[in-house]
Formats: C-alpha cells, sequence, structure tokens
C-alpha cells in the first residue's frame, strides 16, 4: 500500500505496528529510529566478533597448538565453526537489507534483523564460554576449563539476562506508578 496515492503523507505509512505517539513518531520515523538502533548493536558485535574469530585463527600457528589434547582440538574446532557461523548470521542482516532496499517493507527487515541479532548473541555467547573453558583447560587443566566455563556462562547469564529483565521490570513499574 503507497501511502502517497491514500492521500497520507509519506511519513504516516504504517507496514507495522503503530508510531510511538509519546515521542511524537510515525511509524516510519520508529521503524528508522528501531533499525538505527540495530545498526549501532551490530556495528559493536562485529568489531568483538571479528577480534574474537581472529584470536582463534591465530591458535593453531602457535607453537603449543600441537600439544592440545584430541579433546581440546575438538573443542576448538567447534568453537571455530561457532565464530564462522556467528560472522555468517551477523552479516545475513546486512544481506538482509539489500534484498529489502527501497521495497517499503522496513518492519520485517527490523523484525528480522533483530531475530538474527538475538541468535547471535546466542552464538557469541557459546563462544565466549567456549573459549574461556578452552583456555583454562589448556593453561590450567580440564578441571579448571570446566569450572571457568561454567563461571562465564553464569556471569552472561546474569548479565545478559537477569539483569536487562529486573532493569526493564523496575522501569515497567515506576513507569505505571507502581513503585517509586
Amino acid at each position: 500500500m503507497n501511502a502517497r496515492r491514500h492521500g497520507r503523507p509519506h511519513g504516516s505509512y504504517r507496514p507495522g505496528p503503530g508510531g510511538d505517539p509519546g515521542r511524537g513518531e510515525t511509524a516510519l520515523q520508529k521503524l528508522d529510529r528501531n533499525w538505527a538502533d540495530l545498526l549501532q548493536e551490530l556495528r559493536v558485535l562485529q568489531t568483538g566478533i571479528q577480534i574474537l574469530t581472529g584470536f582463534l585463527l591465530t591458535l593453531p600457528f602457535q607453537q603449543r597448538f600441537a600439544t592440545l589434547s584430541p579433546a581440546q582440538v575438538g573443542i576448538y574446532l567447534s568453537l571455530v565453526v561457532l565464530s564462522v557461523l556467528v560472522t555468517a548470521v551477523l552479516m545475513s542482516t546486512v544481506v538482509m537489507h539489500r534484498s529489502f532496499f527501497q521495497r517499503r517493507i522496513k518492519y520485517q527487515l527490523v523484525r528480522n534483523s533483530d531475530l538474527l541479532l538475538r541468535w547471535t548473541l546466542v552464538l557469541v555467547g557459546l563462544i565466549l564460554i567456549g573459549t574461556v573453558a578452552l583456555v583454562f583447560d589448556i593453561v590450567l587443566g580440564g578441571g579448571a576449563g570446566a569450572a571457568a566455563g561454567a563461571g562465564a556462562a553464569l556471569v552472561l547469564i546474569l548479565l545478559w539476562l537477569v539483569l536487562p529483565r529486573r532493569s526493564r521490570n523496575r522501569a515497567l513499574r515506576r513507569n505505571r506508578g507502581l513503585s517509586p
């Protein structure tokens, strides 16, 4: 549906959920803001993923790599596969943007990119946990690796799930006047 064809200004076209009257935004302006926010998050993730992938790819060229046990090599190769997979998922937002470009389907672009970004975070979490576990396993042994991996998982759960949910719930209660 073309907004101009129906006598409405361009900014009032509603491809998905409505605008944000509290911000004085139309639906398209809200989608533009959400897309810009997603792009910024993707930029931050991209840098971190590039550094982590680079680190993983240099390991086989280290002298000590030849001393890894078969289990450690398996963990390492799994981390490399996850790293490549997370790069592919992250880059798919760019591919999607190119295929959606100028088709007036930004709502689907934002929704799908949000989903891909969430999957990217899951994969990044697995890579971080695995990398910490592998490094501790190599340096201190299997028990230390397992403990470090479990500790990293706990920290990520607290920082990425518990803290945001608690903060969001507090803010929502405050906005509704239920809490000071």
